[in-house]
Protein backbone atom coordinates (compact mmCIF):
# COMPACT_ATOMS: atom_id res chain seq x y z
CA UNK A 1 0.00 0.00 0.00
CA UNK A 2 1.20 3.50 -1.17
CA UNK A 3 1.32 6.33 1.69
CA UNK A 4 1.91 9.78 0.58
CA UNK A 5 2.37 11.91 3.42
CA UNK A 6 2.50 15.81 3.32
CA UNK A 7 4.01 17.14 6.58
CA UNK A 8 6.47 20.07 6.90
CA UNK A 9 8.09 19.47 10.19
CA UNK A 10 10.92 16.84 9.09
CA UNK A 11 11.07 15.35 12.77
CA UNK A 12 7.20 14.78 12.54
CA UNK A 13 7.51 13.08 8.85
CA UNK A 14 10.38 11.19 9.76
CA UNK A 15 8.99 9.61 12.57
CA UNK A 16 5.51 8.63 10.47
CA UNK A 17 7.49 7.22 7.42
CA UNK A 18 9.69 5.09 10.11
CA UNK A 19 6.74 4.18 11.82
CA UNK A 20 4.39 3.22 8.64
CA UNK A 21 7.65 1.51 6.71
CA UNK A 22 7.22 -0.66 9.97
CA UNK A 23 4.12 -1.83 9.03
CA UNK A 24 5.01 -2.81 5.50
CA UNK A 25 3.45 0.57 4.03
CA UNK A 26 5.32 2.32 1.15
CA UNK A 27 5.59 5.58 2.06
CA UNK A 28 6.73 8.67 0.17
CA UNK A 29 6.97 12.66 1.73
CA UNK A 30 6.32 15.88 0.72
CA UNK A 31 7.05 19.14 2.87
CA UNK A 32 4.66 21.63 1.28
CA UNK A 33 1.35 22.21 -0.13
CA UNK A 34 1.91 21.85 -3.62
CA UNK A 35 4.78 19.75 -3.65
CA UNK A 36 2.15 17.00 -2.27
CA UNK A 37 -0.68 17.69 -4.47
CA UNK A 38 1.81 17.20 -7.86
CA UNK A 39 2.84 14.02 -6.06
CA UNK A 40 -1.04 13.32 -5.55
CA UNK A 41 -1.86 13.78 -9.31
CA UNK A 42 1.33 11.92 -10.32
CA UNK A 43 0.97 8.75 -8.70
CA UNK A 44 -1.58 6.15 -7.68
CA UNK A 45 -1.80 6.33 -3.75
CA UNK A 46 -3.77 4.05 -1.50
CA UNK A 47 -4.09 6.72 1.27
CA UNK A 48 -2.95 10.53 2.10
CA UNK A 49 -1.91 12.18 5.49
CA UNK A 50 -1.62 16.10 5.46
CA UNK A 51 -1.07 18.25 8.40
CA UNK A 52 -3.54 21.25 7.86
CA UNK A 53 -0.48 24.26 7.92
CA UNK A 54 1.71 23.81 4.91
CA UNK A 55 4.04 26.27 3.36
CA UNK A 56 2.77 27.01 -0.25
CA UNK A 57 -1.01 25.70 -0.07
CA UNK A 58 -2.54 24.66 3.20
CA UNK A 59 -3.87 21.58 3.80
CA UNK A 60 -7.43 22.67 3.86
CA UNK A 61 -7.31 23.81 -0.08
CA UNK A 62 -5.27 20.86 -0.82
CA UNK A 63 -7.62 18.32 -0.04
CA UNK A 64 -10.84 20.12 -1.81
CA UNK A 65 -8.61 19.90 -4.71
CA UNK A 66 -7.17 16.23 -4.40
CA UNK A 67 -10.79 15.56 -3.43
CA UNK A 68 -12.53 16.90 -6.78
CA UNK A 69 -9.90 15.10 -8.45
CA UNK A 70 -9.50 11.60 -6.93
CA UNK A 71 -12.95 11.00 -4.84
CA UNK A 72 -11.85 7.41 -3.64
CA UNK A 73 -8.81 8.04 -2.29
CA UNK A 74 -9.03 8.61 1.65
CA UNK A 75 -7.49 11.58 3.31
CA UNK A 76 -6.27 11.67 6.72
CA UNK A 77 -5.71 14.96 8.15
CA UNK A 78 -3.13 16.34 10.64
CA UNK A 79 -2.94 19.45 12.61
CA UNK A 80 -2.37 20.71 16.59
CA UNK A 81 -5.97 22.37 16.04
CA UNK A 82 -8.67 20.44 17.73
CA UNK A 83 -11.52 22.34 18.42
CA UNK A 84 -14.97 21.30 17.02
CA UNK A 85 -14.96 24.09 13.89
CA UNK A 86 -11.67 23.09 13.26
CA UNK A 87 -12.46 19.30 12.85
CA UNK A 88 -15.91 20.19 10.99
CA UNK A 89 -13.86 22.60 8.67
CA UNK A 90 -11.69 19.72 7.83
CA UNK A 91 -13.73 17.15 6.73
CA UNK A 92 -15.81 19.86 4.58
CA UNK A 93 -12.67 20.12 2.98
CA UNK A 94 -12.63 16.56 2.20
CA UNK A 95 -10.96 14.93 5.19
CA UNK A 96 -12.43 11.31 5.93
CA UNK A 97 -10.62 11.40 9.49
CA UNK A 98 -9.31 14.27 11.99
CA UNK A 99 -6.48 13.41 13.93
CA UNK A 100 -4.58 15.78 17.05
CA UNK A 101 -1.07 16.34 17.14
CA UNK A 102 0.50 15.09 19.32
CA UNK A 103 -0.88 11.33 18.91
CA UNK A 104 0.31 7.73 19.20
CA UNK A 105 1.68 5.93 15.96
CA UNK A 106 -0.34 3.14 16.54
CA UNK A 107 -3.58 5.24 16.49
CA UNK A 108 -2.46 6.67 13.43
CA UNK A 109 -2.09 3.41 12.00
CA UNK A 110 -5.39 2.02 13.18
CA UNK A 111 -7.53 4.99 11.56
CA UNK A 112 -5.09 4.28 8.53
CA UNK A 113 -6.44 -0.04 8.63
CA UNK A 114 -10.18 1.52 8.98
CA UNK A 115 -10.11 3.47 5.88
CA UNK A 116 -8.15 1.23 3.78
CA UNK A 117 -9.98 -1.38 4.42
CA UNK A 118 -13.43 0.75 3.57
CA UNK A 119 -12.11 1.50 0.41
CA UNK A 120 -11.24 -2.10 -0.50
CA UNK A 121 -14.76 -2.86 0.49
CA UNK A 122 -17.19 -0.87 -0.20
CA UNK A 123 -20.69 -0.41 0.79
CA UNK A 124 -23.35 -2.05 -1.76
CA UNK A 125 -26.10 0.49 -2.53
CA UNK A 126 -29.31 -1.63 -4.06
CA UNK A 127 -30.61 1.53 -5.29
CA UNK A 128 -29.54 5.25 -6.02
CA UNK A 129 -32.29 6.82 -4.51
CA UNK A 130 -33.45 7.34 -0.89
CA UNK A 131 -37.05 9.02 -0.16
CA UNK A 132 -38.57 9.53 3.38
CA UNK A 133 -41.69 11.99 3.55
CA UNK A 134 -40.97 14.23 1.42
CA UNK A 135 -37.36 14.34 0.77
CA UNK A 136 -35.44 12.76 -1.90
CA UNK A 137 -32.03 11.81 -2.43
CA UNK A 138 -30.00 10.97 -5.58
CA UNK A 139 -27.02 8.84 -4.33
CA UNK A 140 -25.69 8.91 -7.91
CA UNK A 141 -26.02 12.69 -8.59
CA UNK A 142 -25.89 14.06 -5.48
CA UNK A 143 -28.75 15.78 -5.32
CA UNK A 144 -31.05 16.24 -2.41
CA UNK A 145 -34.40 17.54 -3.15
CA UNK A 146 -36.84 18.67 -0.19
CA UNK A 147 -40.43 19.15 -1.29
CA UNK A 148 -39.41 19.46 -4.62
CA UNK A 149 -36.71 22.58 -3.68
CA UNK A 150 -33.50 21.25 -3.79
CA UNK A 151 -31.37 21.56 -0.90
CA UNK A 152 -27.18 22.07 -0.75
CA UNK A 153 -25.42 19.92 1.79
CA UNK A 154 -21.56 19.42 2.39
CA UNK A 155 -20.54 16.09 1.56
CA UNK A 156 -20.63 15.49 5.32
CA UNK A 157 -24.03 16.79 6.09
CA UNK A 158 -25.05 14.77 2.59
CA UNK A 159 -23.83 11.45 4.34
CA UNK A 160 -25.47 12.25 7.71
CA UNK A 161 -28.54 13.03 6.04
CA UNK A 162 -27.90 9.37 4.25
CA UNK A 163 -27.37 7.55 7.05
CA UNK A 164 -30.78 9.10 8.79
CA UNK A 165 -32.89 8.30 5.16
CA UNK A 166 -31.67 4.67 5.30
CA UNK A 167 -32.71 4.46 9.25
CA UNK A 168 -35.77 6.39 9.73
CA UNK A 169 -37.99 6.30 12.79
CA UNK A 170 -35.30 4.62 14.69
CA UNK A 171 -33.50 6.30 17.13
CA UNK A 172 -29.69 6.81 16.33
CA UNK A 173 -27.06 7.61 19.08
CA UNK A 174 -24.40 10.06 18.70
CA UNK A 175 -21.78 7.02 19.41
CA UNK A 176 -23.39 5.27 16.25
CA UNK A 177 -23.49 8.10 13.76
CA UNK A 178 -19.58 8.89 14.92
CA UNK A 179 -18.86 5.58 13.97
CA UNK A 180 -21.29 4.83 10.64
CA UNK A 181 -20.96 7.93 9.58
CA UNK A 182 -17.05 8.88 9.76
CA UNK A 183 -16.64 4.97 10.00
CA UNK A 184 -13.87 5.81 12.92
CA UNK A 185 -14.00 6.11 16.22
CA UNK A 186 -11.91 9.16 16.70
CA UNK A 187 -12.85 11.55 19.51
CA UNK A 188 -15.45 13.79 18.46
CA UNK A 189 -15.41 15.99 21.41
CA UNK A 190 -18.56 16.73 23.72
CA UNK A 191 -20.74 18.47 20.83
CA UNK A 192 -19.20 17.81 17.81
CA UNK A 193 -21.95 15.67 16.21
CA UNK A 194 -24.24 18.22 17.78
CA UNK A 195 -23.00 20.91 15.62
CA UNK A 196 -23.29 18.86 12.43
CA UNK A 197 -26.59 17.71 13.57
CA UNK A 198 -28.00 21.62 13.63
CA UNK A 199 -26.42 22.35 10.41
CA UNK A 200 -28.98 19.98 8.79
CA UNK A 201 -31.44 20.91 10.38
CA UNK A 202 -31.07 24.21 9.46
CA UNK A 203 -30.66 23.32 5.55
CA UNK A 204 -33.92 20.57 6.02
CA UNK A 205 -36.16 21.85 9.03
CA UNK A 206 -35.89 25.31 9.17
CA UNK A 207 -37.76 26.55 6.37
CA UNK A 208 -40.22 23.82 6.24
CA UNK A 209 -43.44 23.20 8.51
CA UNK A 210 -43.03 20.27 9.18
CA UNK A 211 -39.74 19.33 11.10
CA UNK A 212 -38.18 15.67 10.89
CA UNK A 213 -34.99 15.69 12.86
CA UNK A 214 -35.88 15.32 16.64
CA UNK A 215 -33.61 15.02 19.65
CA UNK A 216 -34.38 12.04 21.87
CA UNK A 217 -32.90 13.18 25.18
CA UNK A 218 -30.33 11.35 26.60
CA UNK A 219 -30.66 8.64 23.53
CA UNK A 220 -29.75 10.25 20.18
CA UNK A 221 -31.91 11.53 17.31
CA UNK A 222 -34.42 10.52 14.92
CA UNK A 223 -35.74 10.91 11.99
CA UNK A 224 -39.44 10.74 11.92
CA UNK A 225 -42.68 12.47 11.32
CA UNK A 226 -43.99 14.34 13.09
CA UNK A 227 -47.75 13.43 13.87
Amino acid sequence: MKILVIEDDLRVAELIERGLSEQGFSVTLAYDGLSGKKLAFQVPFDLIITDIILPKMDGLDLSKQIRERLPEVPIIMLTALGTTDDKVEGFDAGADDYLVKPFEMRELIVRIRVLLKRKSNPSQVTGFVIQYADIVMNLHSKIVKRNQQEINLTPKEFNLLAFFLQNPERVISRTEIAEKVWDTHFDTGTNFIDVYINYLRKKIDKNFDKKLIHTKSGMGFILKEEQ
